[in-house]
This record gives C-alpha cells, sequence and structure tokens, in this order.
C-alpha cells in the first residue's frame, strides 16, 4: 500500500506557496470550480469541503457567496488550523463548520447542496478506499446536487506520464532555487503514488453515483471534473 502524506505545521505554513508550484493553474481552477457551483447552487447552500487543506477553497467560494455555509473536513490538525486563520481574515469563519478527520466523520444524517473534493483523491492508496471515499460523498448529496473532482491522474508506467512529469520537474527546478536532488526525491513521491487513469476516474464517479461527468479543467498530470449527483 502507498504511503500516505503527513501534513504537518510545517507543511501548512508552505501550503500555499507548494501548491502553486506543484499546480501551476491552481487559481484559475480555483475560480472556475466557483463558477461551476454558483451556477449550480442557489444563494443559501451548505457546501461539504472535503479536504479543506490551508483555506483557499474555503476563501474562494465563502468570500463571493456570503450565503453558503461550509462543512470543510480536513484530517491534518496543522492544515485545519491554517485554514481556520485564513477564514477568520476573510471574514467567513461564522459560516464554517470543521471536521478534523475524514469524510467518514462527518455525520450520516448531514445533507449538503454541494461538495468539492480538490487534490485529495490520488492520496488515497487503494481503488475501493476512493470509491469509498466518492460513495460517502455522494451519500451526503441530493439528486442533481453539485460536485468538484480534483485530481492528479494518468498512469505512472505510461510513456506519457512520464513526459508529464519531467515537465513537471523542470517547472520546479526553474521557479525555485531547489537542488536538483532535492527536486528528483520530489518526483519520485508521483511516480509511485497511487494514481489512476481518466477513464477509471469517470467509472470511479458514475459508480459512486454522479452523473454529467465533464472534464473542465487539466494542466500537466492533474485534471478536474464537474458532475452532479444522479
Amino acid at each position: 500500500m502507498a504511503e500516505k502524506m503527513e501534513f504537518n505545521q510545517e507543511i501548512a505554513t508552505e501550503y500555499d506557496k507548494g501548491v502553486r508550484r506543484t499546480l501551476p493553474t491552481y487559481d484559475p481552477m480555483l475560480r472556475l470550480s466557483q463558477t461551476f457551483l454558483r451556477y449550480a447552487l442557489k444563494e443559501q447552500a451548505e457546501v461539504l469541503v472535503v479536504g479543506c487543506g490551508g483555506g483557499n477553497e474555503l476563501k474562494a467560494f465563502g468570500v463571493p457567496n456570503p450565503g453558503w455555509r461550509f462543512t470543510a473536513v480536513d484530517p491534518a490538525k496543522a492544515m485545519l488550523e491554517a485554514a481556520k486563520t485564513k477564514a477568520a481574515h476573510a471574514g467567513i469563519e461564522e459560516r464554517v463548520e470543521w471536521v478534523n478527520g475524514t469524510v467518514m466523520d462527518v455525520p450520516t444524517e448531514k445533507r449538503f447542496d454541494g461538495a468539492t473534493c480538490i487534490l485529495v483523491l490520488h492520496f488515497v492508496p487503494e481503488m475501493e478506499e476512493k470509491r469509498a471515499l466518492l460513495m460517502k460523498i455522494r451519500s451526503h448529496l441530493d439528486p442533481g446536487a453539485p460536485f468538484v473532482l480534483v485530481s492528479k491522474f494518468g498512469d505512472p508506467n505510461d510513456p506519457e506520464f512520464k513526459e508529464l512529469v519531467a515537465l513537471w520537474k523542470n517547472y520546479w527546478l526553474d521557479m525555485t532555487n531547489l537542488p536538483e536532488q532535492q527536486v528528483e526525491d520530489l518526483m519520485k513521491g508521483t511516480l509511485t503514488e497511487s494514481s489512476i487513469s481518466e477513464s477509471e476516474i469517470r467509472t470511479l464517479l458514475k459508480d459512486s453515483g454522479f452523473q454529467r461527468v465533464a472534464n473542465f479543467f487539466k494542466t500537466n498530470h492533474f485534471g478536474g471534473w464537474i458532475c452532479y449527483a444522479a
């Protein structure tokens, strides 16, 4: 089984810089996600944010939509604290309920009008665990509720995937002062983490109870899909 990433205080502090190196089009992806959700949701809505990270999604979705309330889930206490700080600075902390755990810790009876799972799925090692995560999210949504999924994808053994990872490595070298060996070490995780193809992601979404799946975003070996609860 692949090793899961542990997010400590140091990683949480560096998250904002690191996520934009990891995904150079991170901010446009958040803007597109917000547009999709705003188009699909009413002015008053409850939104589930799985893996709320450092709070970037809460800020991107919460500030322009004052009628939305959020349940923000993250298993890493340091990341949750970083998200709380960002929410406070954005003036939206009173609209956020915090869950220090996984989506499995969200009470069964809790219902949401929409949900997001951004840059989480590829950290879940096994296919059945990925399926269980998506099915749990679906269980909290009524039919027609919008869902945003963003994940690394591709076959680590595929030559095209390896070319994309090589480009990613060169981007890190181009945009940071990190020595090449340190960047090489970072790349090793990407080549060994549990990544799956787009067709497998689409199958997982459909099997988990989602429909109208559309690929709205792709940069290098990261992709985003919008869909609705069936």
